[in-house]
């Protein structure tokens, strides 16, 4: 298992309803491909311009893999790199923190300055 915090962009209304259940509820594609998408530092960039380019409601989930009770499974996906899925709820208690994740002017998303390669680009 990582030791380094995986990531979930979730929105905002998500996170209120995590907060109020205790369980991350998934994303649609979540339900529909039967685990939660997870990304590490160096996918959740891309993650975020594929997925969620533009948006404005979003939340950055860190994510403490050692927290977890349920399988995550590294597996391929974007042109065979592999991705982190948990097959399972994500519980609150494996949150560690939630950040806004804006966007700037240009609708580029604005990531916290801690965020593993934070200089990179994405």
């Amino acid at each position: 298992m990582p030791s380094e915090p995986l990531f979930k962009i979730a929105t905002r209304e998500q996170w209120a309803r995590t907060r109020e259940t205790g369980v991350f509820p998934g994303a649609p594609v979540d339900h529909a491909d039967g685990y939660v998408h997870l990304s590490t530092a160096g996918q959740v960039r891309e993650t975020a311009a594929r997925h969620f380019a533009g948006q404005m409601d979003l939340v950055l989930l860190w994510v403490a893999p050692d927290r977890l009770d349920e399988a995550i499974r590294f597996e391929p996906s974007r042109g065979g790199d592999l991705f982190p899925h948990l097959y399972g709820e994500l519980p609150l208690a494996a949150i560690e923190r939630a950040d806004p994740l804006s966007v700037d002017f240009s609708g580029v998303h604005v990531w916290p300055d801690d965020l593993p390669g934070a200089g990179e680009a994405t």
